[in-house]
């Protein structure tokens, strides 16, 4: 492991550039998407389903969300016919969610747009930056998954760290 000092002054301006990225990624996903009857964050959800059904629970995982934000989003893609929900054979309490034939139909139809916007974000980034970006998201991910938050509190006051709900 790399006992190096951390650039923090390099991690806010990525921080900041994650949100922005975040920010504009969802704006664009939104309009993309609303021709399939979508939005972003009900695209996101859906996709995850592409490789079969999963539930509330895991899918809040992989994207590092709130489970109850999760739950509101597959909500509204089932009243809309993009997803069903069946028992789940291992835990009752949690339902499997897959997509319907209409919700799969959905993301096929995104899928030729999708792949020309994400043609174009990539112009002039070199292949190997790209793996080096994807290197980075993934290591700071597991570093947040690794510990807890730091409230404000945590600088004067050992022992108050909490992660938020």
């Amino acid at each position: 492991m790399d006992s190096s000092p951390p650039d923090v002054d390099a991690l806010v301006e990525v921080t900041a550039e994650v949100f922005a990225v975040n920010g504009r990624l969802l704006r664009e996903g939104d309009w993309l998407s609303a021709h399939a009857g979508l939005t972003s964050a009900r695209w996101q959800v859906a996709g995850l389903l592409l490789d079969g059904p999963s539930t509330v629970a895991r899918l809040a995982r992989e994207r590092g969300l709130r489970r109850q934000a999760v739950q509101q989003t597959v909500d509204r893609l089932r009243a809309e016919g993009v997803v069903t929900t069946r028992p789940n054979p291992q835990d009752q309490r949690s339902p499997l969610v897959e997509l319907t034939p209409g919700g799969r139909q959905a993301l096929d139809d995104l899928r030729p747009l999708e792949q020309r916007w994400l043609e174009h974000l990539a112009g002039g980034i070199p292949p190997e930056d790209l793996h080096v970006a994807l290197s980075v998201l993934r290591r700071l991910r597991e570093n947040l998954d690794a510990r807890p938050v730091l409230d404000a509190r945590s600088a004067v006051e050992p022992g108050a760290e909490q992660r938020p709900s």
